[in-house]
């Protein structure tokens, strides 16, 4: 074999190119921009008509911010899992306070997005929350009370929030308003 020829290694790696590149949005040009390999030689890497070497392999990876482990290791996510739907977002709150997560839970993400709806006198209970990593959120509309490690303040639209979620902690509505905000933790808590 000259080099030249594919087999279906070198196919793998073209396609796998591929999909982490348009999974990061990426064209092209910009990962040749990125890394000075040729838009080119990314194009027949990725048409299978040349098999890389293991430089340019490893100046592309960097070039999609992974080490070349990680270029072989990680799943590329389809389209699918890059956008939802407002009817995509999955559940996990129940009866007067509505938690929606953005993506799949526990599937393996280092952040958590949640859209947050609290019914007139929904909270999260009786018994405040405490748990391993940090959370930040912005109200949308209404007003919630926040608890955070004793000190207790009452967002409005547009107040923000973030703290250790390791300090003990609780969201409650006391208004006669539908409260909606958006917020994040990482890691993941459901």
């Amino acid at each position: 074999m000259d080099g030249t020829d594919s087999g279906p290694e070198e196919d793998d790696v073209g396609v796998r190119l591929r999909a982490l590149r348009t999974s990061y949005g990426m064209s092209q040009r910009e990962l040749a921009r990125r890394t000075g390999v040729p838009n080119g030689t990314i194009s027949m890497i990725e048409k299978g008509r040349v098999s890389p070497s293991i430089a340019s392999l490893k100046r592309i990876a960097a070039g999609l911010s992974m080490s070349l482990a990680e270029f072989f290791s990680v799943e590329a996510q389809p389209e699918a899992d890059v956008f939802f739907d407002a009817s995509e977002l999955e559940e996990i709150g129940g009866g007067k306070v509505s938690l929606r997560a953005v993506g799949r839970t526990g599937d393996g993400g280092q952040l958590q997005l949640l859209h947050e709806r609290y019914e007139p006198g929904g909270d999260t209970g009786a018994e405040m929350l405490t748990h391993i990593g940090e959370e930040a959120g912005v109200v949308v509309s209404g007003e919630i009370e926040i608890t955070v490690a004793g000190m207790t303040r009452v967002l409005r639209a547009g107040d923000a929030y973030r703290f250790d979620s390791r300090l003990p902690h609780r969201f409650r509505n006391v208004s006669d308003e539908l409260c909606e905000l958006v917020s994040a933790c990482t890691p993941p808590t459901f």
